[in-house]
């Protein structure tokens, strides 16, 4: 969890527990295969577009020799994020030809950051592409594919495509998704926020995921009763700058992210948990801060990106925030939970910074003490404002700054697990584990627990007694309640 990836990131991975998953329903006859890189919006945009497509006939593969339709769901948060994307169209140029030579077609979609912002650059370097649809019009993907497929019958077909869906629509996208209807998770995301107004010289949201738009209180709550019906008993609430939601509340007026917590915990029967990622320092206001201290099923885990513990750097990336309100911060939100834990993220070697920043930085680490952490060294994005910055700093120098972060970072997150090996802690179990009679689950401050136990108690959350920790999850063991439950955790085992 140190290093350049965010929380619970599904970068470069193909579909997985939170990704689309086959259903049952025998009119579904051809194959989609989603590869998700980056953040867990991107995960939840994943999911969505599968069930857009589901109407259309499709089921989803984990292979992509067997679909008739790949979509490549990216990040641009980084250059090396973007790289893959190509290498991997590179990959599946061959599948594409070998498919066209058979007289049949592979479609080839790519799909979010990296296609919002390079739109028709995509089909210049890979013009074996079909689609290039950015993440405020993937609804349109039925009407994408059946232009795509037109143009495949029609005379002087090429080997792709080149259809670019980039703009930002007047609707909002989720007035177009379809509602879930196939069995979730036990742990789910749910987006409630898109869009950033913060525009940090770093970042690339802004221009890739648009302004700031917060779903309706209602829709969110009717989207959440629909998916703890279907198995859901946690939910993550995202967006890019989640507490600076701002939706409709049910009977008028604005409502803020305290006040939708209050309101899922209150009107959802059977939602255990709810957690929400990722915040901005200037969007935890007091209503979100006393949630913490008084609604249960809040989890006491936060990530709180800072991103340096210089003021002087902090104001370079226009955070529009102080080393010192941070501080601040932290101290409100322990004073309301003093078993809040804190994650982060933080960026070295931005542009000019100097020792002295740097070492500022290690400074607000070590005074706040986080349970994980994400660290990253910068790198340029094309058109943000820092791109342009002076003095660049040396590919050396950051790579040690990155080091030093890590390791500190690092030792923090392992006497933060060591404190937790004697005590007895709920763990919702969220599936099984790798191995028969193994479970894997998560402690309310977001740490993978694995332990033996019965399948059935998946979906449960159950107290475990932590027994010993490794670097990136736990080991526990079931508080056995009576002596049949023992015996079935035995039976499993």
């Amino acid at each position: 969890m140190l290093g350049s990836q965010r929380p619970r990131f599904q970068e470069d991975r193909p579909n997985g527990a939170h990704d689309p998953r086959e259903r049952g329903d025998t009119a579904l006859t051809k194959k989609l295969h989603v590869k998700t890189y980056g953040c867990q919006m991107n995960v939840y945009d994943s999911a969505r577009m599968a069930d857009v497509l589901a109407p259309l006939g499709y089921s989803v593969t984990h292979s992509a020799d067997e679909a008739d339709l790949v979509i490549l769901n990216t990040c641009h948060i980084r250059e090396k994020a973007g790289e893959k994307v190509y290498s991997e169209l590179g990959r599946l140029r061959p599948l594409k030809t070998q498919r066209q030579a058979e007289g049949g077609d592979l479609l080839l979609a790519v799909a979010g950051c990296v296609a919002q912002a390079e739109g028709a650059e995509v089909v210049r370097r890979a013009p074996h592409v079909d689609i290039v649809v950015g993440p405020q019009a993937y609804h349109q993907l039925p009407e994408l594919i059946a232009r795509a497929t037109r143009a495949a019958a029609g005379p002087g077909a090429g080997p792709g495509r080149g259809i670019v869906a980039t703009e930002f629509p007047a609707e909002p996208k989720f007035d177009f998704l379809p509602q879930a209807t196939h069995a979730q998770d036990v742990s789910v995301f749910l987006a409630i926020q898109e869009g950033c107004d913060k525009f940090c010289t770093f970042c690339v949201v802004p221009y890739t995921r648009g302004a700031e738009y917060s779903r309706p209180a209602t829709d969110i709550l009717t989207e959440a009763r629909r998916l703890v019906a279907l198995g859901a008993r946690e939910i993550t609430l995202l967006g890019q700058n989640v507490n600076a939601w701002h939706g409709d509340g049910p009977g008028g007026g604005s409502w803020g992210l305290g006040r939708l917590v209050r309101a899922l915990a209150d009107g959802v029967p059977g939602l255990a948990r709810i957690r929400y990622t990722t915040s901005h320092p200037r969007d935890m206001d007091d209503e979100l801060i006393a949630a913490h201290a008084e609604v249960p099923q809040l989890m006491p885990f936060l990530h709180l990106p800072v991103q340096s513990g210089s003021d002087r750097i902090l104001a370079r990336m226009n955070r529009r925030h102080t080393a010192a309100q941070y501080d601040a911060i932290v101290a409100r939100l322990r004073a309301a939970r003093p078993d809040v834990a804190l994650s982060s993220d933080f960026i070295v070697g931005y542009p000019g910074e100097s020792d002295r920043d740097f070492a500022e930085t290690l400074d607000l680490i070590r005074r706040t003490g986080f349970a994980q952490a994400f660290s990253f060294k910068y790198s340029p994005r094309p058109g943000t404002p820092a791109s342009a910055e002076d003095p660049q700093v040396e590919e050396g120098v950051k790579q040690d700054r990155l080091a030093a972060v890590q390791d500190l970072l690092r030792r923090q997150q392992d006497a933060f697990n060591r404190e937790t090996i004697g005590r007895r802690v709920p763990v919702l179990f969220e599936k099984p584990g790798r191995h028969p009679g193994q479970l894997v689950g998560r402690t309310p401050w977001l740490q993978s627990v694995h332990a033996e136990g019965p399948t059935r108690l998946v979906g449960s959350e159950i107290e475990v007694e932590i027994v010993d920790h490794r670097p990136n999850s736990l080991a526990g063991r079931i508080v056995t309640r009576d002596a049949e439950e023992a015996r079935a955790i035995g039976a499993a085992a």
